[in-house]
């Protein structure tokens, strides 16, 4: 992996299930708006990992990190035992749990066996969802764990359109504090603070060597638009997709090759910095 030994490694590292435990049906109806007719047909033919797999090598995806997520009032529920049984056995799918503070007494201990007795080697945080500040105190412990681990911490950061979100949780300057107090620790931003502060994400990501910018949910023809300055940053950008709410991954993937980057930039966005950070 890859197939073409001349190409280097094509990662997805933000894709939900298509079928959660629960979700709330604003949710679905948001999903449900960006494919074409026959989307239940879709969800459930790529509900089989199998299937999804192929997927993924259609559209040129050697990896995919696949998101549990435990926010019952804003968006649903994608159990950490869905994700761990989705990735079982599969080489092209990297399990990340979700550790919610409003679910666990010791975020540390937990995140400890989520990896070592459940395989996960990443975590998804949800503060916009969860209602909590990433600098929290309550939230050290896990932060202590992951870095011990070696694992990533990938952070919903920016907007959402979803009820119940808290838009003040997704302000990413609050990782300020974590990067300075946990200095070895890669921190990953998804959607890059969509809406009110691409400019701190963009900041935060050249000033902390363990902060990095990860692009799913924002158009690729905004890019150049939202981040000016792009080319001189591609060592701490990461691909992501957001499917199934963003179902064109190879049309996202060429659209960000065609931005005018240079070449070893590109190759970095679409894979190797995510390789490096999860140790691939």
């Amino acid at each position: 992996m890859p197939d073409n030994p001349e190409r280097k490694l094509r990662i997805d590292f933000h894709v939900h299930l298509g079928l959660y435990t629960y979700q709330q049906p604003w949710v679905t109806e948001w999903i449900r708006k960006g494919h074409p007719a026959g989307y239940e047909e879709y969800i459930q033919r790529y509900n089989d990992p199998e299937v999804f797999e192929e997927l993924l090598a259609s559209e040129g995806v050697d990896y995919a990190c696949i998101l549990a997520e435990l926010s019952p009032i804003t968006t649903g529920i994608c159990t950490n035992e869905q994700v761990q049984e989705f990735c079982r056995g599969r080489r092209r799918l990297i399990p990340f749990c979700d550790i919610s503070p409003n679910q666990f007494p010791d975020l540390g201990d937990e995140l400890r066996r989520k990896v070592n007795d459940g395989g996960f080697r990443g975590v998804k945080l949800y503060p916009t969802y969860q209602h909590y500040f990433l600098n929290d105190q309550r939230m050290y412990p896990l932060y202590h764990a992951a870095q011990e681990l070696g694992i990533p911490v990938l952070i919903h950061t920016g907007s959402s359109v979803f009820k119940g979100s808290r838009l003040k949780y997704g302000d990413p300057l609050y990782l300020d504090d974590v990067a300075i107090d946990f200095p070895e620790l890669n921190l990953v931003m998804a959607h890059s603070g969509r809406g009110f502060w691409y400019d701190r994400a963009f900041f935060l990501s050249k000033h902390h060597a363990n902060v990095y910018m990860e692009l799913s949910g924002l158009p690729p023809s905004k890019l150049m638009t939202y981040f000016p300055e792009l080319a001189r940053n591609t060592d701490k950008v990461i691909f992501g997709s957001d499917w199934p709410a963003v179902p064109r991954i190879r049309e996202n993937m060429d659209a960000i090759s065609a931005l005018g980057l240079p070449p070893d930039g590109v190759e970095n966005i679409m894979g190797g910095n995510a390789a490096r950070i999860l140790k691939l």
